[in-house]
C-alpha cells in the first residue's frame, strides 16, 4: 500500500497513549487502551497531499483538501470499500453510489474498468469516484491515522448518530453499497432538510430527523439490528447515548465507531483523562474497548475509539 493509505500504525508524536494494551499513540498524549493513532500533534501546513503512515499535510480546518483530476489510477484500500485515487497527490476516494452527484462539493474521478464477457468481447464501463477529505470526516481522518478495522463495509447496516447534512454518511453509503443500509440520525431540522435531500440519490439510506437520545422515537424506523453504531454527537454524555440506542438496535458482538470531542464533555480536563473517562463509562455498560486512535492531525481533541458489544 502507498505511503498515506495504508493504515498502518498511524503513529506520531502527539497521539494518545496508554490504558489498556497495544502500542498507544505517540510521545505528546495519555489515556487511551492501544490506539496508534494520531500525526505530529497537528497538520503541518502546506499543499495537503496525506503521506506517511496515516498523517496528513496541511492545515487542521480544512487544508490539504482533495485535489481531483480526471487522470486518476484508483486502487483498493486494505479496508472494503474504501480507495486510493493516485494522481498528483493520493487522496482517500469510494465508488459513488450515485454518479454524477455532488453532495458537498467534493472532487470525482472516473476511471474506465474494462470486464471480458463469456463470449470473448469487452465491455468497457465508467466508474466514479468521490474523493474524501479526512478533515471533513472522522471516518476518513480514522482511516488515515491507521484505524485496525473499520468494520463498515459493503453490505453492512449502520446506524449514524449525528448525521447532519449527510457530508460522511454520503461516503458511508458508497462504502455500503446496494446490499447494505444506513440509518441516519440527525436532531437538527435545517440539517435534516439537507440529508433529506442528498438521500433522495441515495436510495440505502434512511433519514431519520429525530433525537438520538431518545430511540424509542425512531424504533419503527429502522429494520432489525445493525453491526454497527458511528456516533458523531456533541453531548456531554455520549456513553449513555451509545447504550439506549444499542440496546434497541445493535446486535450482540456489533461494533461502535464513537467519536470523542473533549471539549464537548469537559472543557476543563485533559482531552486524555476524558477519553479514558469516557472509555471507562463505556466499559461498564458492557461495551469491551478495542481500539483508540488520535485523530489530533486532523482535529483538535478529537479520538475515534472502537468497542465491540458484549451485552452481558
Amino acid at each position: 500500500m502507498a505511503p498515506g493509505f495504508r493504515g498502518g500504525r498511524g503513529g506520531g508524536r502527539g497521539g494518545d497513549r496508554g490504558g489498556f494494551g497495544g502500542r498507544g499513540g505517540g510521545r505528546g498524549g495519555g489515556g487511551g487502551f492501544g490506539g496508534r493513532g494520531g500525526g505530529r500533534g497537528g497538520a503541518r501546513g502546506g499543499r495537503g497531499a496525506p503521506r506517511g503512515r496515516g498523517a496528513g499535510r496541511g492545515g487542521r480546518g480544512g487544508g490539504g483538501g482533495a485535489a481531483g483530476g480526471n487522470k486518476a489510477i484508483v486502487e483498493r484500500h486494505r479496508h472494503p470499500g474504501v480507495f486510493i485515487s493516485r494522481g498528483k497527490q493520493d487522496d482517500l476516494a469510494t465508488r459513488s453510489f450515485a454518479p454524477g452527484v455532488s453532495v458537498y462539493g467534493e472532487k470525482k474521478v472516473e476511471v474506465s474498468e474494462t470486464t471480458t464477457n463469456e463470449d470473448g468481447s469487452t465491455t468497457t464501463n465508467k466508474l466514479e469516484y468521490r474523493l474524501w477529505n479526512p478533515f471533513r470526516s472522522k471516518i476518513a481522518a480514522s482511516i488515515l491515522a491507521g484505524i485496525d478495522t473499520l468494520y463498515i463495509q459493503p453490505g453492512s447496516k449502520v446506524l449514524y448518530l449525528g448525521a447532519a447534512s449527510g457530508t460522511t454518511v454520503s461516503h458511508v453509503s458508497d462504502i455500503v453499497g446496494p446490499t447494505g443500509r444506513v440509518y441516519a440520525v440527525e436532531f437538527s431540522r435545517r440539517s435534516g432538510r439537507d440529508l433529506i435531500t442528498m438521500c433522495q440519490k441515495r436510495h440505502n439510506v434512511n433519514p431519520i430527523v429525530e433525537d438520538a437520545r431518545k430511540p424509542a422515537s425512531y424504533r419503527l424506523f429502522v429494520d432489525g439490528m445493525v453491526d454497527v453504531i458511528f456516533c458523531d454527537v456533541a453531548q456531554p454524555d455520549p456513553a449513555r447515548i451509545i447504550a439506549e440506542n444499542a440496546g434497541c438496535f445493535l446486535k450482540v458482538g456489533g461494533k461502535v465507531l464513537l467519536s470523542i470531542k473533549a471539549n464537548c464533555i469537559d472543557s476543563t480536563a485533559p482531552p486524555a483523562q476524558v477519553y479514558a473517562q469516557v472509555v471507562e463509562e463505556m466499559r461498564n455498560l458492557k461495551f469491551k474497548p478495542k481500539e483508540q486512535i488520535s485523530l489530533e492531525a486532523y482535529e483538535r481533541g478529537h479520538a475515534m475509539v472502537v468497542f465491540e458489544y458484549i451485552r452481558s
